[in-house]
């Protein structure tokens, strides 16, 4: 049996994504070699930016939807649904290319719980990870299978947050 560990950070709380990069901060500390894909996300987080700046990291951009998927035609929700899919393909190429040590995706969980992702496209880019190094799944919605085959689940929950009082996201410290 491999080493590496499915690490799953879920529910309705900030801090998944954070808890996320501090594992691949740890990672890159040590010298391992990491990737992160982000889902649905614009890009534009600063946790990113600052990954980037090490030599061992790998960000890699999965295009975010154009809109929410309740907006979605069902048509354009098809088309992302096949798009998602062929991401997923794609990072699975980019593992057995970049082989590294920790791997980070980003809201997976978000896309497999709401139905963008297929919960066996999941398993399959999980899988892979998980081939060659700690994988860490973060979002939303999680699959019962995720948290079921999980090593490590987090779950963070929302007490406070000033975003129910109208607060818009800061830069620096919500992205």
């Amino acid at each position: 049996m491999s080493e590496n560990r499915l690490h799953l950070y879920t529910g309705d709380g900030k801090g998944k994504t954070t808890a996320a990069f501090g594992l691949a901060l740890r990672s890159l500390g040590h010298g391992r070699r990491v990737m992160i894909a982000q889902f649905l996300k614009s890009g534009r987080s600063g946790e990113l930016d600052g990954a980037r700046t090490f030599e061992n990291a790998y960000v890699l951009k999965v295009p975010a939807t154009e809109k929410f998927t309740y907006q979605m035609t069902k048509e354009e929700l098809e088309a992302e649904k096949a798009r998602q899919k062929a991401e997923v393909y794609f990072l699975m190429d980019k593992i057995d290319e970049l082989k590294p040590e920790t791997i980070i995706l980003d809201e997976l969980a978000v896309c497999a719980g709401i139905g963008l992702i297929s919960e066996e496209d999941m398993w399959k880019l999980i899988d892979k990870a998980l081939s060659f190094g700690e994988t860490v799944v973060t979002g939303r919605y999680a699959p019962e299978s995720l948290l079921n085959k999980a090593d490590y689940v987090s779950e963070i929950v929302k007490r406070r947050h000033p975003f129910d009082k109208g607060v818009e996201a800061r830069k620096g410290v919500e992205w």
